[in-house]
């Protein structure tokens, strides 16, 4: 009997790349694809058509491993306090060279502080919040729905939200590093930005300025732009204000190295200082942007 319903959101303009990797798992899940340029709304529309257990969420372009539902039953089993787990979305070695580079910045603590252990392996986390999981492989038990839904007038940023609901609400998340997915990345420096930028827009959206606040890694990027602005002013003070700029460039180039020598994938040491330099800026652009049109609207 199928325990577990997958709902897909997909795009107009997407492909259903992930059907292939759910043929072996056929006779245990139940796919549901909605299609529309809303994808909260999209789930939220799947939500309703789903009769299982559980309700799972992936992306249209995410790929499942070996034993996914089988891990997603296991968890459950092991867990019944939890109400949603989520795990990695990892970066393939077969993906093409950028996309495999800010795959790699993505997974960097460097590049994405704690929301990282979204795209790498990390231990079991019973008390995971919006840093640790996205709905590219989100599992919830059929209860929550009842309380809470994907907000339709937020994307992106609709799942950090959902998470925080969820917590709100009373639920339990975790992230499982067992409950694998590969997901795919933005394919050029101009997708990219777009990406990270939206992201930063929407985070000024998804909640008011005082929370944010309390989670400073989400204003380190705006604050680190700032600085880039006023820097040439300060330096006709005081040439000790490229203090920070140097550290930030060693320590761009350290973890590149480490990230090219951790992965075995030496030629990405060379463009990921410039993949990191793009994820902080654009971050920090798009949340100084959703300020400033938050507070003029």
């Amino acid at each position: 009997m199928k325990n577990i319903s997958i709902v897909i959101p997909l795009a107009p303009d997407r492909r259903l790349d992930i059907k292939d990797s759910l043929l072996k798992d056929k006779n245990k899940i139940h796919l549901i694809v909605e299609k529309g340029a809303n994808p909260s709304r999209n789930r939220n529309k799947g939500i309703k058509k789903a009769k299982t257990e559980f309700i799972a969420f992936l992306n249209a372009h995410s790929i499942l491993t070996e034993n996914w539902p089988e891990k997603v039953k296991e968890f459950f089993e092991a867990h019944p306090e939890i109400d949603i787990v989520g795990g990695p979305q990892l970066t393939s070695k077969n993906d093409p060279f950028f996309e495999r580079a800010s795959g790699y910045a993505l997974s960097s603590i460097f590049g994405a502080a704690e929301a990282s252990t979204r795209y790498r392996i990390k231990k079991l986390n019973l008390e995971a919040n919006e840093k640790h999981l996205t709905s590219a492989n989100l599992i919830c038990r059929e209860k929550v729905f009842k309380k809470i839904k994907f907000d339709e007038n937020l994307w992106p940023g609709e799942d950090p939200k959902f998470i925080s609901d969820a917590i709100n609400a009373g639920f339990n998340v975790a992230y499982s590093p067992d409950i694998i997915i590969y997901h795919k990345r933005r394919p050029t420096f101009r997708a990219l930005s777009k990406q990270i930028f939206n992201y930063g827009f929407t985070r000024t959206r998804k909640e008011k300025f005082g929370e944010t606040l309390k989670k400073p890694a989400f204003l380190v990027p705006s604050m680190f732009v700032i600085y880039l602005v006023i820097l040439p002013t300060l330096m006709v003070f005081n040439l000790i204000f490229l203090f920070p700029v140097i550290i930030y460039i060693i320590l761009s180039i350290i973890f590149s190295l480490y990230e090219g020598i951790k992965n075995k994938d030496f030629k990405i040491i060379f463009i990921l200082p410039f993949i990191f330099l793009t994820l902080h800026i654009t971050y920090g652009v798009g949340f100084i942007y959703g300020l400033i049109v938050e507070k003029n609207g």
